[in-house]
């Protein structure tokens, strides 16, 4: 049995709540679409600062767009 794959950021998300297309993102960022599209499926993760360049560019952020590991008490 294959175990499913936790999804680590919410990229996708954000970019359906902007209504922005990944192909928009990837000429913004200035990369290819599918590396893009690796990233809003989780199979690959961007780096540290690229996160910080998508949460500038979507204008959010960058806690928008990472999975959170646990409720926060507030």
């Amino acid at each position: 049995m294959k175990k499913a794959k936790k999804a680590l950021n919410r990229i996708k998300i954000v970019l359906a709540q902007k209504e922005k297309s990944n192909k928009w993102l990837a000429e913004k960022l200035k990369v290819n679409g599918p590396t893009v599209s690796q990233w809003c499926t989780n199979k690959a993760q961007p780096s540290l600062e690229t996160f910080y360049q998508i949460a500038e560019v979507l204008d959010v952020e960058v806690r928008k767009l990472i999975q959170p590991t646990k409720e926060i008490d507030t």
